[in-house]
């Protein structure tokens, strides 16, 4: 018999909300991605596109009910004018809205039936005491028209299940289509992988159970990439226990599917892959926990690492580390900075080398403690350096509005090219930002991706305001589809 591990309940998500400790999704890349090409793009059109969590907003009058927002891409980026809000309210999509779902906890941006069209698979904490599930993912299918509520359905969920934890996507048995880990029933030492096409009633093609917990411990952050360059994606878990960091495993991908016997990895805070040296091997970068400590992060100056591929995986001997008191890192180390607060990589230069994008949600501008900022470190044929870095937060000359104390700007980040130039660009979420008087409405930012990195001429912003949303208190911009990261406290 396995150890119970305890589930994560409505009572808890509300705190973690509270508290801003958003949910983990796996950062991704294979060998091939060395070039971003199209993959999220929920109508299309050829524009990648993004969905924005706004999981602390109050729906139908219930209390941190969440809602998502889909903002289409175009040449002219983040258009108010075309994003479209989905609640669990929304026609068609399963349920409904209650007190402390927190729809949006967790989104997976990826095709899922293998149309062509990319799907949204979006995570609630919602308890349905009928079946005794505990949580629920949610998939909207990509469609020309966009995403919408029809033909929505519920993936998982068997009876007594704690269901969409960890949620991962990669193909972890290289045959083409995206398949999905997640917590899905009540083996607690055990995830599902569902193994893709997904049909449109949400039944996978097939199902294979991993033991991914030995020890009583719990899994913080995810990453897939193929690490070892074999042609099929791999996944790496990372684990906790109460205040210090217990390492991660490396789970194999291959023809078959997922190994069953890891190889172990160091711990990581949160995660982002890509072939930053462009050698053929996918590379894991990650935020530190410093001595191993969990407790406190948001004190920490934050380190990133970055573990470089190799044929048997991640190298534990070819690794480097950048902070802010690395040469050419804009701004330096102070405490409480969280530089590694969030990572996404992308190649914002179009050079054909993924850069990586740092949250410092931590940072403060002047005086105004926590306003946060965002660093660009670029990549190149020895691996990513400070060589370059660009730094951009709401006082750069260009961004619209002004840094305020505990904006937490950079708290949630993705790049991706929303403008179809081939060059991908910053999305930015700040969800600590106050609207007037409305307290931690949030908001997010797009800076346009330019041969020499990231510029703010032509940025633009979006709140929930500007969308006709719910804005008090939704952390609108906490979490973006398939954004990753450790989770940043809200003042």
């Amino acid at each position: 018999m396995g150890i119970r591990r305890p589930a994560v309940s409505t009572a808890v998500a509300a705190a973690l909300i509270g508290s801003f400790g958003v949910p983990l999704v796996a950062g991704t890349a294979s060998a091939k991605d060395g070039v971003a090409t199209v993959r999220e793009d929920f109508n299309g059109d050829g524009y990648q596109d993004i969905a924005v969590a706004a999981p602390g907003a109050t729906v139908g009058g219930h209390a941190r009910a969440g809602y998502i927002a889909v903002s289409y891409g175009s040449p002219q980026g983040l258009d108010p004018k075309s994003t479209k809000v989905i609640t669990q309210d929304t026609t068609h999509v399963p349920g409904a809205s209650g007190d402390n779902h927190v729809f949006g906890y967790a989104m997976v941006s990826r095709d899922l039936d293998g149309d062509g069209l990319t799907d949204l698979a979006v995570v609630a904490r919602d308890y349905r005491p009928e079946s005794n599930v505990n949580g629920s993912v949610t998939v909207l299918w990509g469609r020309k028209t966009g995403l919408s509520g029809d033909g929505a359905v519920s993936v998982g969920a068997p009876a007594n299940a704690q269901v969409g934890d960890d949620l991962t996507a990669g193909d972890f048995d290289g045959d083409g289509y995206t398949d999905l880990f997640m917590g899905n029933g009540d083996e607690y030492d055990f995830h599902d992988v569902l193994y893709g096409p997904f049909g449109r009633n949400g039944a996978p093609t097939r199902t294979q159970q991993v033991q991914v917990y030995s020890t009583d411990n719990f899994i913080n952050s995810t990453a897939t990439g193929d690490f070892n360059g074999d042609g099929v994606e791999d996944l790496a878990t990372f684990y906790v226990y109460e205040n210090h960091a217990e390492g991660g495993k490396l789970w194999l991908g291959s023809k078959t599917g997922l190994s069953t016997v890891p190889q172990r990895l160091n711990s990581a805070a949160g995660t982002a892959v890509a072939d930053f040296d462009r050698d053929g091997y996918a590379d894991l970068a990650t935020r530190v926990f410093i001595n191993g400590d969990t407790e406190g992060t948001e004190e920490d100056p934050g380190t990133v690492k970055i573990y470089y591929g190799s044929a048997s995986g991640p190298s534990q001997t070819r690794t480097q580390t950048i902070t802010q008191n690395t040469a050419g890192v804009p701004g330096v180390s102070e405490k409480g900075d969280q530089f590694g607060g969030r990572l996404h990589a992308g190649d914002a230069n179009g050079d054909g080398y993924p850069d990586l994008a740092v949250g410092v949600p931590g940072e403060a501008i002047g005086s105004k403690a926590r306003a946060g900022a965002v660093v660009l470190l670029k990549g190149a044929k020895g691996g990513l350096t400070g060589k370059g870095a660009q730094a951009f937060h709401q006082d750069t000359t260009g961004v619209p509005g002004a840094a305020e104390s505990g904006d937490v700007f950079g708290a949630a980040l993705r790049l991706l090219d929303l403008t179809g130039d081939g060059k991908a660009d910053l999305v930015a979420g700040a969800p600590g930002e106050n609207l007037g008087s409305v307290v931690n409405g949030g908001a997010v930012w797009l800076l346009r991706g330019t041969a020499t990195g990231l510029t703010a001429s032509k940025s633009v912003a979006e709140n929930p305001t500007d969308i006709g949303a719910p804005a008090p208190r939704a952390l609108f911009g906490a979490n973006l589809s398939d954004d990753n990261g450790a989770g940043v406290v809200i003042p």
